[in-house]
């Protein structure tokens, strides 16, 4: 979610593929396929295995067509939104040996001035990840009451300034329609104090919040973390990489939701062991360790886009999920 310069590079891949396990003969789904880093890693440490990979971003989609040459059947590329895999694929619910997600807008996407995602680089201010459907970004900013706009600001990205932003907002496109990124930009940054050189720009959080109400990030990360729990088998991993506190504690919570609360076991008692198994059993997903897994220092040192990056991981087990 970080506005980069810097080629994309998967984030924690050594940890995504420990986590995955990746085995001969696997079936597997990158739900966000971006450039293709996890779907090659997985399919090179598994011979035979296969892998479906989901993008919204048609261009995304065209990158896993190009990349399927080299894999021929193994790789599988899907349009559409992850949140939708289980109808995107439904004769594979419960059939799927791991599901990783790595939630966010992609470098190469932010990289194109023309899709609007970033204001380091002018170009029309769209910012829909599927820029043939929905709502533009230059659609709300010019469209929405302006205490709508002022909750996305603050709901999304968190910036503690949204009433003031929204008020300028209104304010500039009275006077002229606001088409470009870096029209946005300026008249965000007259709400707040200038740019310190140890802060961020101010417009980063107000630039986050509407990518993310563009594209319902939030509620589609909530469909896709239930669609990829309906569609592992027992013993199947569940692996989410996330860049945002909102993100991660949607998926904190759903993890925490859905598996067995942490209870103290005694080594020595074996009924209560087996208790504590058979309740475990009782939910869909077990998790080995509740704290994410965070990048180590050379990953941050050579990809500074990891240090807010956080991994979540899952099992599936084999109790219904609805």
């Amino acid at each position: 979610m970080i506005p980069t310069d810097t080629p994309h590079i998967p984030v924690l891949l050594r940890e995504v593929l420990a986590a995955l396990a990746p085995q001969p003969s696997g079936v597997y789904i990158d739900g966000t396929f971006g450039a293709g880093g996890y779907s090659r890693a997985v399919l090179e440490a598994a011979p035979d295995s296969v892998l479906y990979t989901i993008d919204r971003d048609p261009s995304a989609i065209k990158t896993a067509e190009i990349l399927a040459k080299d894999y021929g059947s193994r790789l599988i590329p899907v349009q559409g939104c992850f949140g939708d895999m289980d109808t995107l694929l439904p004769e594979m619910r419960g059939k799927i040996d791991g599901v990783m997600l790595d939630i966010g807008v992609s470098s190469m996407q932010i990289d194109d001035a023309e899709r609007g995602f970033s204001f380091q680089r002018d170009g029309a201010l769209d910012m829909r990840m599927d820029p043939e459907s929905g709502q533009s970004a230059a659609d709300l900013v010019n469209t929405l009451p302006e205490e709508e706009l002022a909750d996305i600001l603050y709901r999304y990205g968190e910036e503690r300034k949204s009433r003031r932003i929204a008020q300028k907002i209104v304010a500039a496109r009275q006077e002229e329609k606001i088409t470009t990124t870096a029209q946005l930009a300026a008249i965000i940054r007259t709400a707040l104090p200038p740019k310190r050189p140890d802060r961020i720009d101010p417009a980063t959080r107000s630039f986050q919040a509407l990518r993310i109400a563009v594209n319902d990030e939030l509620g589609e990360l909530e469909r896709g973390l239930a669609a990829a729990t309906r569609m592992l088998k027992p013993g199947g991993i569940l692996a989410v990489v996330t860049f945002h506190s909102l993100e991660d504690r949607i998926v904190k919570n759903f993890f925490r939701d859905h598996s067995a609360p942490k209870t103290h076991v005694s080594r020595y008692s074996k009924t209560e062991q087996a208790a504590a198994q058979a309740t475990e059993e009782s939910f869909p997903l077990r998790l080995d360790m509740r704290k994410p897994v965070t990048p180590e220092k050379d990953e941050t040192a050579a990809n500074p886009r990891a240090r807010s990056a956080r991994l979540r991981i899952a099992q599936r087990s084999s109790a219904p999920f609805p």
